[in-house]
């Protein structure tokens, strides 16, 4: 008699591994929306003496907007800036900021002025302050502020910008790029409504422009009003809700981010963007 074949045992099934909880996406950064009018520009003249740097600007730049001001060397860029804040006059035309004519009562102008905050090229820091020194100095002078409440809203901006551990330092303990952030700072400490930036890391070593450009990123989404001057490209189309392009201080061109640098209007732009990109 011919005996069946033993069964083999069921093979165990492996428990299967615990798969590890996938890492949830990164909240997508949601730009503020676009209010009215902050600055106003319309029909402005510059003339240096017999030369002619502005002609006829027209510019409106809304509240929680970035625009980006690009051209060649002597386009009339850091002029234009420069009459927003009134640190240059103008001898044609009308610039309102905030509300406030700059060629209106002198009390307007001020008023303009202290709604206003500016990043220059080179830093400007007090040498023989210490950066938090730098940034109280003028709340408490102009705006009147506590020695007290200065130095902790001067402290909460410098953790802002990721410096606050150089508080006590002096500028020339600082490196280009924190004392740029500094100065970031500063004009923070003036709760200014709208940021001017006139080539802000034009003056860095390469490896520190981005600590810099970080910081202007975050305060773009955070909602400040920003016009900046800059060669940064990649600041450009990621932040910027409209790029302009000046030329012999005019205005060529006025367009979004990507419909600039993929598709430009004017011939000049075509010819600026092939020479830097």
């Amino acid at each position: 008699m011919t005996r069946a074949p033993a069964k083999k045992p069921a093979a165990r099934k492996s428990a299967a591994a615990p798969q590890a909880a996938a890492t949830p996406a990164p909240p997508a950064r949601v730009r503020p929306a676009l209010g009215p009018p902050c600055v106003e520009i319309e029909g402005v003249h510059k003339w240096y003496g017999d030369t002619h740097i502005l002609r006829g600007v027209d510019l409106s730049i809304r509240d929680n907007e970035k625009v980006v001001i690009l051209g060649p060397s002597g386009s009339g860029k850091s002029t234009l800036i420069r009459c927003v804040n009134a640190l240059e006059p103008y001898q044609e035309g009308r610039i309102k900021v905030v509300g406030c004519d700059l060629k209106g009562p002198p009390k307007e102008a001020t008023a303009a002025r202290r709604k206003t905050g500016m990043v220059f090229q080179q830093f400007n820091l007090f040498p023989h302050l210490t950066i938090l020194e730098n940034c109280t100095l003028a709340p408490m002078w102009v705006l009147k502020k506590p020695r007290k409440a200065a130095e902790e809203e001067a402290m909460e901006l410098l953790e802002r910008v990721h410096i606050g551990e150089q508080a006590r330092k002096y500028p020339a303990q600082l490196s280009g790029g924190q004392q740029q952030r500094a100065a970031i700072a500063r004009s923070l400490a003036m709760n200014p409504e709208i940021m001017l930036f006139d080539e802000p890391t034009s003056a860095l070593d390469p490896e520190m422009v981005g600590e810099v450009l970080e910081v202007m990123t975050e305060m773009a989404y955070e909602g400040m009003t920003m016009m900046v001057i800059s060669h940064e490209m990649s600041f450009a189309r990621e932040v910027a809700d409209r790029v302009i392009f000046m030329d012999e201080g005019e205005i060529v061109e006025i367009a979004p981010p990507d419909q600039f640098f993929s598709n430009p209007k004017h011939e000049r732009s075509r010819e600026f963007l092939s020479r830097i990109l």
